[in-house]
């Protein structure tokens, strides 16, 4: 990565890289090792999209209540946008040498109790949407089940299995996930493209080849900002590359290839997957038919082109793509946990890692057991999984989600200015700046709609808000309190 000042924008010491990858010396922060390349990388935060999930059930939902057949363009805004938020946020990579992402860049730049007030919001956020997405891939699973002739079962019993799962994996070695997760998403991925390659070389539906993404009426038609809304939701997971700095094979250039590489496989398979089955349905006739069945659109178009077989694999694959999901965000939880309790936020004991697997294993079985509180109240109080216990969590999550982000831009283009980086500097100060307006935008999209998302209701919409607000509240009242609790635990092995 150019600089345009060696003097102002120097690189990270090469001891200080040496201690991120090796994390063993006595009173320094608590380091993961790992030698994951650009690709596992990728792999891992694409996997936590759920890119089959987006085209199944979001994709559904953005054209009934967004703008229709004008989605792909949607999609293609919301690129532009997150990409212009990778610009500085991969530029500022070099300058923050911890694994922390979102709070170790918030803290770079606007202070500790900022940066650990967004770390606070950051792991809520995540153990969150973990946990949320247990209740669509329990009553994914059963449906599989159910189709085969096996037993009904309650959805807890399916979220448990695929809990131990998950822990068992999170105990281990990153780079074991990331083959698992490689499998799962080049299965989900594949059958997606499959049925786009059919539909192509079909011609499309009775109307051909949708246009509307290129008219500009049907772009703005409806409601082209809770398109981009749902659009900005199907996102949500890519930002997490730094999280695996330590991990890494090279740092410095494999965290920010991965973030680009992340969002342009991720915003094309959705702009082009989002195209081709409006093609199927027409312009005029999709948004009814999303609409009248949501919950079948990708099933009902993938029997007419793959035949009932293709329409069996994706029901398969939907749910092993909602595990993929789940086993991302813990990795990404676990991470949160470890980098916390070695700073001295946490107990100490949970920045520990294995000796043999080299993972935040005791950080693991910390989310894990978050998530198995937040599956208890859920069961208890007889919450439905999907109307209730996802929805609920993911609307908390998609707020927490794009707060950070803003947050992080904003943290950017302080850290450069403060560094002298001249206001025309494309990575340092435009890119950055044109990404914060348009997560400003955004963010005041989720907002105005945030009672949809949990719900339709205004209570519990101010509720998450103020849950939001108190979490970065907490965090930075303990940086306020203990601000001698910094990296200076000694890691631990067992």
């Amino acid at each position: 990565m150019s600089v345009s000042n060696p003097k102002t924008f120097a690189a990270p010491p090469a001891a200080a890289t040496a201690a991120s990858k090796t994390g063993t010396e006595a009173g320094a922060t608590p380091r993961l090792s790992g030698r994951l390349g650009v690709a596992s990388i990728v792999l891992i935060v694409v996997a936590a999209a759920s890119p089959l999930g987006v085209i199944g059930g979001t994709v559904p939902l953005a054209i009934a209540s967004g703008n229709g057949a004008g989605l792909p363009f949607i999609y293609l805004l919301a690129t532009a946008i997150l990409l212009l938020f990778a610009v500085g946020f991969t530029a500022m990579t070099p300058h923050v040498p911890s694994a922390g992402a979102f709070f170790s860049y918030v803290e770079k730049g606007l202070g500790r109790r900022a940066g650990l007030g967004a770390a606070f919001v950051a792991l809520l956020s995540y153990l969150a949407l973990e946990a949320g997405v247990y209740g669509l891939f329990a009553p994914a699973v059963d449906e599989v089940v159910r189709a085969y002739g096996g037993p009904g079962l309650p959805w807890w019993v399916w979220a448990a299995a695929a809990l131990v799962a998950v822990a068992w994996l999170g105990h281990r070695n990153i780079e074991l996930s990331g083959k698992v997760l490689a499998v799962l998403l080049v299965a989900e991925v594949l059958i997606v493209l499959v049925l786009d390659a059919a539909i192509v070389f079909g011609g499309g539906g009775a109307e051909g080849l949708s246009t509307g993404f290129l008219t500009p009426s049907t772009v703005l038609s409806g409601a082209p900002g809770i398109a981009l809304l749902f659009a900005i939701l199907s996102f949500i997971g890519f930002e997490a590359t730094a999280v695996f700095r330590d991990e890494a094979r090279d740092p410095d250039k494999t965290i920010p290839r991965a973030t680009y590489l992340a969002l342009l496989v991720v915003g094309g398979f959705y702009a082009l997957s989002s195209w081709l089955l409006i093609s199927v349905w027409g312009d005029t006739g999709i948004v009814q038919k999303a609409t009248d069945a949501p919950g079948t659109l990708l099933s009902e178009t993938t029997a007419l082109y793959l035949g009932t077989a293709g329409s069996h694999i994706v029901q398969v694959l939907l749910a092993t793509s909602l595990f993929a999901c789940i086993l991302s965000f813990h990795n990404i939880s676990s991470r949160y946990f470890f980098q916390l309790s070695g700073q001295g936020i946490f107990p100490a004991t949970l920045a520990g890692t294995h000796v043999r697997h080299r993972s935040p294993h005791r950080a693991s079985a910390a989310a894990t057991a978050v998530v198995v509180l937040f599956l208890l109240v859920a069961v208890v109080a007889g919450w439905d999984p999907i109307v209730q216990f996802y929805t609920w969590f993911a609307g908390f999550s998609s707020l927490g989600v794009v707060v950070l982000m803003t947050l992080t831009s904003v943290a950017v283009l302080v850290f450069f200015r403060r560094q002298g980086a001249p206001a025309g500097s494309w990575k340092r100060s435009v890119a950055p700046a044109l990404g914060l307006l348009g997560l400003l935008g955004i963010l005041g999209l989720i907002l105005q709609n945030l009672p949809t998302l949990v719900g339709n209701s205004v209570p519990l919409a101010i509720a998450v808000v103020v849950l939001i607000l108190a979490s970065f509240g907490a965090g930075a009242v303990v940086a306020a309190r203990r601000p001698q609790a910094t990296a200076g635990a000694a890691p631990s092995s067992c």
